[in-house]
């Protein structure tokens, strides 16, 4: 099975430095898990969008894209459940 690359955007890196680090280093684990499977279960496809998932790592969201062509998991945004959609 091949393994995804992860690209993280300027604003998922902004969002996830602000929160407390332990939240911090289980939101990372959940990320790198997604190089491995891309839809660990769990996931959710969004609802008006292609191809953009979520993922629950306790009250956090972490909402990525997938590229299947290239192999490539794109982190769009990480926040609280209550902000992350907005």
């Amino acid at each position: 099975m091949a393994r995804y690359d992860i690209q993280i955007s300027r604003t998922a890196e902004r969002q996830l430095s602000k929160l407390p680090r332990n939240d911090q280093e289980r939101i990372a684990r959940t990320i790198l898990t997604l190089t491995i499977d891309p839809y660990p279960r769990g996931a959710r496809k969004l609802s008006g969008y292609d191809d953009v998932y979520r993922v629950r790592v306790g009250s956090y969201r972490v909402l990525y894209s997938v590229s299947t062509t290239t192999l490539i998991v794109i982190v769009l945004k990480v926040g609280h459940r209550k902000d992350v959609y907005q």
